[in-house]
């Protein structure tokens, strides 16, 4: 295994790392871990807005977490970024990264010069000018990914990379735990909801959509008059379950909340349908839900009813061991929110 490297989740209310050095009992271990709260507006849809305010979150994070070293790799994961089915000549990685400007030119949504590109290989295949690589196409805006790499320079650490944050999820709850077949990972963060389908441990299709947990909020604070703590609390309390509501407010509450993630649903059950109308021979066979916003209650037999699949909730944690001085009880935050930091580390320390 490669030198310990940190991952870091930049969020829209928290900034979040993860370190990952060595093995126990053929596990990567996760020996450090923190997150720091930011203030509203630091950063908004993943991209950093006050560099300074969270490069000083970040050198908190670092004295509290005790991180060991200053190389890190950053995630990069929102509703801007593009991931789409694409398929090149077979070449070594090297030299599809150097053509991915002139071969993706026409397909994306803003101008090469913009973009910083990747490709993700998934299957070889033959075609009438000779073999080729199928995957998936990968661009992200320039400006908002060096924005981020610039912000934790200000704070004295040095990117090394940065990755895809639906393939840090992949990593943590997928891949590593050994799951086979095909499954869709549902992750519903703050602002948005990401769907991956992974197939034998290796992601097949990518969509991400600006809502999560925070438009329930909104929708409980313009529709109830209720103040933050209150919409939060009602939100963690009822969820879609109108039996637990005693009170008119809280069934209204349960209606508001309802009416906000039946759309969120429907997203990712349309996801699901797509990419098994275009691989019928590659079933979903069961939904697997991280994210703080999947924690709504009966939100999981809910998708599970829509979907018309089982659902079940994840170990972000299952896939690593802990450190000595990060017993489950002693993490320094809360494990639903720690897949992208976890598969981040994982991604460089493998």
């Amino acid at each position: 295994m490669a030198k310990s490297i940190v991952g870091i989740d930049i969020g829209n209310s928290s900034v979040r790392a993860a370190e990952i050095g060595g093995t126990q009992k053929g596990k990567p271990v996760l020996t450090h871990y923190a997150e720091v709260l930011l203030p509203e507006g630091a950063v908004v849809g993943g991209e950093v807005k006050e560099s300074n305010t969270v490069a000083t979150a970040v050198r908190t994070l670092w004295q509290r977490g005790g991180f060991t070293t200053r190389d890190v790799v950053l995630g990069v994961g929102n509703e801007k970024v593009l991931a789409r089915d694409f398929t090149v000549r077979k070449a070594t990685m090297a030299q599809i990264r150097d053509s991915l400007p002139f071969e993706a030119r026409d397909v994306l949504p803003m101008a090469v010069t913009d973009a910083v590109l990747d490709f993700s290989p998934t299957a070889e295949a033959m075609s009438e000018h000779g073999p080729v690589l199928k995957g998936l196409l990968i661009a992200a805006p320039k400006d908002a990914v060096l924005g981020n790499v610039r912000t934790v320079q200000g704070a004295g650490l040095k990117a090394t990379d940065v990755d895809l944050i639906p393939f840090a999820l992949t990593r943590a709850i997928v891949t590593r735990p050994g799951i086979t077949g095909t499954v869709a990972v549902v992750d519903i963060g703050a602002e948005t909801t990401t769907t991956v389908v992974v197939r034998e441990g290796v992601p097949q299709f990518i969509r991400i959509v600006p809502t999560g947990g925070n438009r329930v909020t909104a929708e409980l604070l313009s529709g109830l008059d209720a103040d933050p703590p209150a919409a939060e609390a009602l939100k963690r309390d009822l969820g879609l379950r109108l039996v637990d509501a005693e009170t008119p407010d809280g069934r209204e509450a349960v209606g508001l909340i309802a009416s906000v993630v039946r759309e969120q649903l429907a997203s990712v059950r349309n996801t699901i349908a797509y990419y098994q109308s275009t691989r019928p021979d590659e079933p979903v066979t069961r939904v697997l839900l991280s994210g703080g916003g999947a924690q709504l209650k009966g939100l999981a037999g809910a998708l599970s009813d829509l979907a018309r699949l089982p659902v079940e909730h994840v170990d972000p944690l299952a896939g690593v061991a802990l450190g000595r001085r990060l017993e489950r009880k002693g993490l320094l935050g809360d494990p639903r929110h720690m897949a992208v930091a976890v598969g981040l580390a994982l991604g460089s320390a493998a």
